[in-house]
């Protein structure tokens, strides 16, 4: 599917291609997460991407801001979808809601650090789908990727989630 493609709204194809973006990350030897960011009506892909951590230098760069840097500049992305191989870290969360992306799915909440993001997200009135591993082989091949980087680059996955736990948030 190309940029601007319409199609049915298909969860398990475009967690599919948040997939592949999460394989070239990690072909790259980057951090593993993909995102595709969709117009929920419609179905055109607005924006696409995947962690740049290591490729750009940048520990800003998750999948999510990735796919909204690539959408660029819009009046808004109220009718958007997030589509993000792994669960959103606070930063991400932070972002969608900001934006006020109404919808995320989410492929892989196995290898996150807890649950605290998605009663973030869905708090603030965002509609979060997390797949099946059950039914969903894109939500298997999250999952499997996300759980092999972590043991093959444990650095990496620190690095990428702020260097372990935040002392700050320590009661």
């Amino acid at each position: 599917m190309e940029y601007g493609a319409t199609m049915d709204l298909d969860d398990e194809a475009l967690m599919a291609r948040a997939l592949g973006l999460a394989q070239k990350s990690y072909h790259e030897g980057g951090c593993p997460i993909g995102a595709v960011l969709t117009d929920s009506q419609s179905g055109v892909v607005l924006g696409q991407g995947h962690n740049c951590l290591v490729q750009d230098g940048n520990p800003i760069v998750h999948g999510e801001m990735a796919a909204i840097r690539d959408a660029g500049r819009m009046k808004n992305r109220h009718r958007a979808t997030m589509y993000t191989t792994l669960q959103p870290c606070f930063m991400c969360a932070g972002m969608l809601v900001q934006f006020g992306i109404r919808r995320v799915v989410i492929g892989d909440v196995m290898n996150a650090a807890s649950p605290e993001t998605i009663g973030f997200l869905r708090s603030k009135g965002v509609d979060v789908t997390v797949l099946d591993q059950t039914t969903s082989s894109a939500a298997r091949g999250c999952i499997a990727l996300s759980a092999k980087f972590r043991v093959e680059r444990p650095d990496l996955w620190l690095e990428d989630w702020g260097g372990g736990p935040n002392p700050l948030l320590r009661p």
